[in-house]
């Protein structure tokens, strides 16, 4: 069994991608809560796990490294040896790619900037977050008219990397209501076996 250690915290979505797909490996990790809002993630302890001061970071063995993406890329290379969640497939390696940017990208400045807004009280401009968050969730929601995942025929890194802020846009004030696609494609992720929530936090809507 690997001797994984999880540096991260329980409201923060990078660290609980990285988590839940730990869990859906069947791998176990030392969970190491990081004190942010004490700013333990800027002391040089932290820091020179990770010079941008952010959590999650992963420890495996030897090798020590940062940005959920990045983690659940060498998770699904090193431990995923049915090549299920990262695929062989050139094309479906380049859409899981293309998700994955999308989950560093909009999905940061939509969802997840409008819930650090009501979760951390982050001064950041809420309704250009939520307008995105609606851009964002009708694409997706149209994307996954007739399919049960994003990419190709079952769960791939593209669903985990995408799935938390999602989730808990609600905390940021956005409904999910008119998306059906988007909750039955929630509702089958929460299916895997090997599932783990993160901790909600009753805010926003979701109060």
């Amino acid at each position: 069994m690997p001797n994984i250690k999880l540096y991260r915290h329980p409201l923060s979505g990078h660290s609980h991608r990285v988590e839940l797909f730990i869990s859906l490996l069947g791998l176990e990790a030392q969970l190491i809560e990081v004190d942010l809002k004490n700013g333990e993630h800027k002391q040089p302890a932290f820091l020179a796990k990770n010079s941008a001061g952010q959590v999650p970071v992963i420890e495996d063995a030897d090798n020590s490294l940062a940005d959920s993406n990045a983690i659940l890329v060498y998770l699904a290379k090193k431990y995923d040896h049915r090549e299920q969640w990262l695929p062989s497939d050139d094309l479906q390696q380049a859409q899981v790619q293309r998700f994955l940017s999308l989950s560093a990208g909009r999905l940061v400045s939509g969802p997840a900037s409008a819930r650090l807004v009501n979760v951390f009280g982050a001064p950041l401009n809420h309704e250009i977050a939520i307008t995105i968050s609606h851009a964002l969730l009708g694409e997706l929601d149209n994307h996954l008219a007739g399919k049960d995942w994003l990419v190709g025929q079952q769960a791939s890194i593209a669903d985990i990397a995408n799935y938390t802020y999602i989730k808990h846009a609600p905390e940021g004030d956005i409904s999910l209501a008119q998306y059906k696609n988007i909750q039955n494609w929630l509702t089958r992720i929460e299916a895997l076996p090997g599932f783990i929530a993160m901790q909600p936090t009753s805010v926003g809507l979701a109060a």
